[in-house]
């Protein structure tokens, strides 16, 4: 190997874990926030990559659909749940989120269709639309057991995922799509060649990253969101509602998880169940940052990036072998590190 395929291989590894990192620090936030591994975070990949390709050949993507429909459920929910106290404004609220919001971004996306958008349009109706369904998912799956042990939200987590794919089968179809580029822009540096692209996920990522920071240091919502990682029945005694922090980290979740799909989809091509595999490589960014760890997550995401692009170049048929391999020395460490608890007898 020579030092221009090694330079090759360090671009390539650094712009897949930029896209690792926001994925990461999504896993992190939803579990720090309401103890749920979010395994559907591949799903919002997918969801945002091909609605942003459906909406650059001008039609209507399904995810519109979609979030119209979780909003109906969402919408039975609410009624059933606060059927003894329900007032007028809980129910105009209700109404408002769950039935008059979607069906005025599926208006928007209709309305839409058939025209030549700019980039930016799409790009930015792309996260509308597919923002909602993290808000929606959290109402109909997580919000009735979030006080179930880790165990019994893993296996919702499960389910939704294998019901998002689905339902990803059903609006998209089993063809692959791609999208076009956020930039047409291009420049070279020695022997590198950079396009608008790679330019725009950094960038992406470096700005979502500081807007986190920012949000959770600054912000009334984003204190209440540590707050509410820290210690739940702490956060409630004071005033907090944890469930409006479950809804706004899965409400974040989405809108990275679609911003990730946006950055991939003209470098490769998505299909329904693409989203998954590449979830997964955030997850494992993730648990190396012990699913606390903001900087950790990001530095491991990286690492995670370099590693696969070294994979792919020397054992590409091993690549995600040895990705997820890096799991096994952080697990033994950290079990190393644990003190040990005895079994309980009967």
């Amino acid at each position: 190997m020579d030092s221009t395929i090694l330079l090759f291989l360090l671009q390539d590894g650094i712009t897949s874990g930029a896209i690792y990192a926001l994925l990461g620090l999504a896993l992190v936030l939803v579990f720090a926030v309401t103890r749920v591994i979010l395994i559907p975070q591949g799903e919002f990949i997918t969801f945002g990559a091909l609605t942003y390709a459906t909406l650059a050949t001008g039609k209507v993507p399904g995810t519109a659909l979609l979030a119209l429909g979780m909003g109906v459920v969402a919408f039975c929910f609410d009624m059933v749940s606060g059927r003894n106290v329900m007032s007028a404004q809980r129910l105009l609220r209700s109404l408002a989120l769950n039935i008059v919001l979607p069906l005025a971004i599926w208006g928007v996306a209709t309305a839409l269709a058939g025209r030549q958008n700019g980039v930016a349009i799409n790009f930015l109706l792309s996260i509308v639309i597919v923002a909602p369904i993290g808000l929606y998912l959290y109402r109909i799956a997580y919000q009735p057991i979030a006080h179930a042990s880790v165990l019994v939200l893993l296996i919702a987590s499960v389910g939704m995922h294998l019901a998002l794919q689905g339902l990803g089968l059903v609006f998209f179809g089993p063809e692959g799509l791609r999208a076009p580029a956020i930039s047409a822009a291009a420049f070279t540096i020695g022997p590198l060649r950079f396009t608008g692209q790679s330019i725009g996920i950094y960038a992406i990522t470096i700005l979502l990253i500081v807007g986190l920071w920012l949000l959770f240091g600054y912000t009334l919502y984003g204190k209440a969101l540590r707050a509410t990682a820290v210690n739940r029945l702490g956060a409630r005694i004071v005033g907090i509602r944890t469930t409006l922090s479950g809804q706004v980290a899965f409400l974040l979740a989405a809108v990275i998880g679609t911003i990730s799909g946006i950055l991939i989809v003209p470098i490769t091509t998505i299909y329904y169940d693409t989203g998954f595999l590449i979830g997964l490589k955030g997850f494992v960014a993730a648990i190396i940052g012990g699913l606390v760890s903001y900087p950790l997550t990001a530095a491991a995401a990286l690492v995670v990036g370099i590693v696969e692009a070294f994979s792919s170049f020397y054992a590409s048929n091993f690549k995600e072998v040895i990705v997820f391999t890096l799991l096994l020395p952080v697990l033994i460490l950290r079990s190393l590190a644990s003190p040990e608890v005895e079994e309980e007898e009967d």
